[in-house]
């Protein structure tokens, strides 16, 4: 790899020689790969007996693993079960540092493509409030196909800036995720297109930037809020020397200690203004851990969060909707209903609707009706409980009719007329539909296994 020589420069007269020596080193390894497994859908033991994978335990996160490069995760029948994302290691840091709980009013604020969001609403366990927003449509499609796949139902997506968030949500969330944009220096072993625009992106540049989203993200803090600050860049500007004027321009923030732990080290106050207690910031280096690199700084805002009571309303669920629970669930699904024409939404308490805001994804999209029909959507699928489904079909993962049917191909297949969910060894994939014992396959096109 060819690392700029600005950036070599400028680590150069920041470290010693024998630890520059270390990192310059490190940036030139083969870059890592892991996953974090979806407790969503499945716990520890449950998947250490099933993992396709040879896996070792990512000490900083409870439910990641590092995984070999080649073990093409994203291939596999689990990955289209939801039961695990693919996420950079040292990433799967600041959601940990968040540590979100049920019944949290959570931000996700520069969220795509998702792998923090999901991480988030794992440790929320679908109870209480995530918004997931980002700036950029582009970005928007992946954010929500994530949280569709991982099972996600307490998140609403926003395509939003900050500045307009924090006129609707002023001191509202206890706990925000805020993953700046930055200069990317992280990025330089995984995506060599991040060595060749570093030059675009200059940390300074970036530093304002940054203090202008941090700005909009501590209006919506509650008292008694606590903020992860986080980017995967290694220089001063868009770090510590952020969180020193952080510190000192919101005299009601405070920073709290991150636990070192397996490498991960102090941030440095010599590379800001001195202040002792940047050391509670958190770096992961790469010539540290095994990692990409990331900085996490975790504030704290003085005062006592008050819980507001959400204002939210239950619709009457669609007749077609209760019709289709009652043919294919145990259970109907419990919840705040939101009912838009033919459209059916369960939401998570504490959502209202907005006419400014530009929302993408109101909490879980379950289907809509046609004809009189209720429609379920892939979405509500990845919902399931398996053991809450009467009319379901699972392959096995040796079946030809499981790559079939993520191919998205028609199948052969004997069953009552209607709706069926299929999955694999018991985890829901999606939709068909029988007729005559033909499987109308509606797995979604974009979702669909290529090879």
């Amino acid at each position: 790899m060819h690392i700029p020589s600005d950036f070599e420069n400028r680590f150069r007269s920041l470290m010693a020689p024998s630890e520059f020596d270390e990192f310059i080193e490190s940036l030139n390894e083969d870059r890592v790969t892991g996953i974090r497994i979806n407790s969503l859908k499945t716990d520890l033991p449950t998947w250490n007996k099933i993992s396709p994978f040879e896996i070792r335990p990512i000490p900083w996160s409870e439910h990641g693993f590092y995984i070999k490069e080649d073990s093409r995760p994203g291939t596999h029948p689990y990955y289209h079960a939801g039961l695990y994302y693919i996420q950079e290691p040292s990433a799967m840091f600041p959601a940990e540092v968040l540590n979100a709980k049920p019944g949290d009013r959570v931000l996700d604020l520069c969220a795509a493509p998702g792998g923090k969001t999901v991480a988030l609403a794992a440790g929320m366990k679908n109870q209480g409030f995530l918004l997931s927003n980002d700036i950029n449509p582009k970005r928007i499609k992946a954010l929500v196909k994530n949280i569709e796949l991982c099972g996600i139902t307490n998140t609403v997506v926003t395509n939003e800036s900050p500045s307009r968030l924090s006129v609707v949500y002023r001191h509202y969330f206890n706990k925000i995720l805020l993953d700046v944009p930055c200069s990317g220096e992280g990025m330089f072993r995984k995506d060599h297109d991040a060595v060749k625009s570093w030059n675009k992106y200059r940390a300074e540049e970036m530093q304002e930037l940054q203090r202008e989203i941090f700005d909009h993200a501590y209006r919506m803090l509650s008292p008694g809020g606590t903020l992860v600050y986080s980017t995967c860049t290694f220089n001063p500007e868009e770090n510590e020397q952020n969180i020193a004027h952080f510190l000192k321009t919101y005299p009601d923030l405070y920073l709290k200690d991150i636990p070192k732990r397996a490498g991960i080290e102090p941030g440095r106050p010599d590379w800001a203004d001195g202040n002792a207690e940047l050391l509670k910031t958190a770096r992961l280096w790469p010539h540290r851990i095994k990692g990409e690199g990331h900085f996490v700084a975790l504030l704290g805002r003085y005062g006592d969060f008050i819980p507001q009571d959400s204002n939210s309303k239950s619709d009457e669920p669609l007749k077609s909707f209760r019709e289709f629970c009652d043919q294919i669930l145990y259970n109907h699904p419990q919840g705040i209903y939101y009912v838009n024409g033919p459209r059916l939404n369960l939401v998570p308490s504490g959502f209202e609707y907005n006419a400014k805001l530009k929302l993408v994804k109101t909490g879980l999209y379950a289907g809509a009706e046609v004809y009189g029909k209720f429609e379920p959507s892939q979405a509500f699928a990845m919902a399931l409980n398996w053991n809450n489904i009467t009319k379901k079909r699972s392959f096995s993962l040796d079946e030809s009719d499981l790559t079939r049917y993520l191919k998205g191909e028609t199948l052969i297949f004997e069953g009552e007329k209607g709706f069926i969910l299929l999955g694999v060894e018991n985890f829901p994939l999606g939709w068909g539909k029988i007729n005559n014992n033909i499987l109308k396959n509606l797995y979604p096109r974009g979702w669909r296994k290529t090879r």
